[in-house]
């Protein structure tokens, strides 16, 4: 008894020692996810780029400027003009603009001497990512002055998101989270689904071409997924209040264009794995943690080590996501985030290429 129930255990221990993609799941899932998080979960202050607006560029304002661009949490993007501050803002060129008074040396001293209390420096904050605005403008206090604690010298502006409302930082992350379950989830799992039970081979003995039986399955998924879209805006403008000042119509093109990658996405899922619980696995590990981590949905970029700031390059969420705050919140048209769109086209055909390739190369 013994003797047998030892050799079933030496059996199936083989045999999960000869499934190379159960061992690549169970070996290789913790440590990525265990990267991922210790990496990507941090609310430090990193890599936040400022611009100076200095009338006069006396002693004291150059020393507080050399404090900044001495400091590895801060990157000093040079001096501009007040005219400047806007673009600077809205393109994402700088995060903060450190605007100083004319005659800062004097005011400084009245200040301090208690002659005064008007502010000498104006933070002008753009506040569509909450995550680091709030802790970046603290930060920067303590900086240019020494400590955080004459916080009366500062005067304050949070652009775009003046109250930090979390649902204007997080909408256009779950947005771009809902379309991957919606559309290549489903859509690898539907098709999985057809292999596993066999009525695949029966459709593509059919007059219609493989290609053709392809786009008409994932049809009802972009289908669904258009009136989720509708949905969600129409949640996140009335219930939330988050603003879409960019434009409604560019916000809607540039989904459609995120949901038809989506949906090619879910048909690469489709020709790697052969269960629908490997589909599910793929979608929901591969897909799903990357988008949560490294999107800049949940946690800046900046604060992501180089190499996972160059791999995050290639995460689809992060361009989607990245354009439709900037159209929602910042108020930028379309055209604004032409590079973005230009990335999500490229990514679109390339994955649907490789993906019809090889669906072909299985069924031959």
């Amino acid at each position: 008894m013994k003797q047998n129930f030892g050799s079933f255990v030496k059996k199936e221990s083989l045999h999960i020692l000869r499934d190379k993609r159960t061992m690549l799941v169970v070996m290789l899932i913790p440590v990525v996810l265990m990267i991922l998080f210790g990496f990507a979960i941090s609310t430090e202050v990193n890599n936040v780029n400022v611009a100076v607006v200095a009338p006069e560029r006396t002693d004291g304002v150059r020393d507080a400027v050399e404090k900044l661009s001495q400091n590895e949490y801060f990157t000093f993007k040079g001096y501009i003009s007040s005219d400047e501050i806007d673009l600077n803002l809205r393109s994402g060129k700088v995060g903060v603009v450190v605007v100083f008074a004319s005659d800062y040396d004097r005011r400084v001293a009245q200040v301090k001497d208690g002659i005064s209390t008007k502010p000498v420096i104006q933070l002008v904050v753009d506040a569509s990512n909450v995550n680091t605005a709030g802790s970046a403008t603290a930060y920067l206090q303590g900086v240019l002055l020494g400590s955080a604690s004459q916080q009366a010298m500062f005067e304050t502006r949070m652009l775009f998101n003046p109250q930090m409302k979390s649902a204007y930082n997080f909408v256009p992350g779950i947005m771009g989270l809902i379309f991957i379950l919606v559309c290549a989830m489903m859509t690898s799992v539907s098709i999985v689904r057809e292999k596993e039970v066999g009525t695949m081979e029966v459709l593509l003995v059919s007059p219609v071409r493989p290609v053709k039986i392809i786009f008409a399955k994932m049809i009802p998924y972009f289908v669904i997924s258009c009136i989720v879209l509708v949905i969600i805006l129409l949640l996140a403008r009335y219930l939330l209040g988050v603003p879409m000042s960019g434009g409604v119509s560019g916000i809607f093109s540039l989904s459609l264009l995120y949901l038809l990658l989506s949906l090619s996405l879910g048909l690469l899922v489709s020709t790697i794995a052969s269960t629908q619980i490997a589909a599910l696995l793929v979608s929901a590990m591969v897909m799903m943690m990357p988008i949560l981590m490294l999107s800049g949905m949940l946690f800046p970029i900046e604060n992501l080590p180089k190499f996972f700031q160059v791999v995050s390059n290639i995460i689809p969420a992060r361009w989607y996501i990245d354009a439709v705050r900037k159209m929602m919140i910042q108020g930028l048209p379309l055209v604004a985030v032409w590079k973005n769109g230009v990335i999500l086209l490229g990514m679109t055909v390339m994955i649907l290429a490789v993906s019809l390739k090889k669906f072909n190369d299985k069924l031959e």
